[in-house]
């Protein structure tokens, strides 16, 4: 038998559901489970990663929330059935590094996206290197994220980044209301870059750094790379696998 831990966000949906599972199923301690049984929406998936990033129990969501793009169909028969038939996808977070203009230095990992945002009236001007070579001199705008492909259907969408399908060893780097160079779009790069961000004019035009949840304020330079020594594991139904997901959405309308 598997051993379950279920977990819930904070809202009447999920706490009951979680209330008839544990009836059903039982549940196990973290540090006892096989598997995390997650009941929320994507942002409680988010959190739960963070939560058990690195622990390799495997996490199986089903959604109580709204959009679900993480997470299975809620039901509640022949949940066993379900985890020992669904399919794995691994997940590396992305590493930030920040530089603040007090001289401190926070480090946090993201399983989305990091991305750069100006904190008051006036756009950031931001410097962009690649592995050690400067590709954009000076981006003026809103902000510009990198985003892993698990992450590229959330903020990045939005920003009008492109979809990466899980497999693809990429990251979607994007702006967000380029002003300057007003035609650049982005770029994809090798999941194994280094990405250097320079906040140019910082005192005049501050800007703050998000890793998923984490904001660190008043940055002057963030370093994002993939983690490859993080890892957290993702369980889906066969019929609901998140790259069919990532592909059906590049073909939404």
């Amino acid at each position: 038998m598997t051993a379950l831990c279920f977990v819930a966000g904070r809202s009447d949906g999920p706490e009951q559901a979680l209330e008839r599972l544990e009836k059903k199923y039982g549940s196990a301690e973290p540090e006892g489970a096989d598997v995390i049984v997650a009941l929320g929406g994507d942002g409680f998936m988010l959190h739960t990663l963070h939560r058990f990033l690195g622990q390799g129990r495997p996490i199986y969501g089903m959604n109580q929330g709204t959009v679900g793009f993480l997470m299975n169909e809620y039901r509640e028969d022949g949940l066993e059935e379900r985890i020992v038939a669904a399919h794995r996808a691994v997940l590396h977070p992305l590493r930030m590094t920040a530089e603040t203009e007090g001289g401190g230095t926070i480090e946090s990992l993201a399983i989305n996206e990091v991305s750069l945002l100006r904190q008051s009236r006036q756009a950031a001007r931001l410097r962009i290197t690649v592995d050690g070579v400067v590709r954009l001199e000076e981006l003026t705008a809103d902000g510009v994220l990198l985003a892993t492909p698990a992450g590229s259907t959330a903020y990045n969408l939005s920003a009008h980044g492109p979809i990466i399908p899980l497999e693809a060893e990429l990251l979607a780097l994007t702006p967000v209301s380029a002003f300057r160079p007003r035609r650049w779009r982005g770029a994809l790069l090798p999941s194994r870059a280094t990405v250097r961000i320079e906040v140019l004019d910082h005192f005049k035009r501050p800007v703050s750094a998000v890793a998923d949840a984490t904001e660190v304020r008043d940055v002057v330079e963030v370093v994002v790379r993939e983690d490859r020594d993080a890892s957290v594991e993702l369980l889906f139904d066969p019929d609901h696998n998140l790259e069919e997901r990532v592909l059906r959405e590049q073909f939404a309308i």
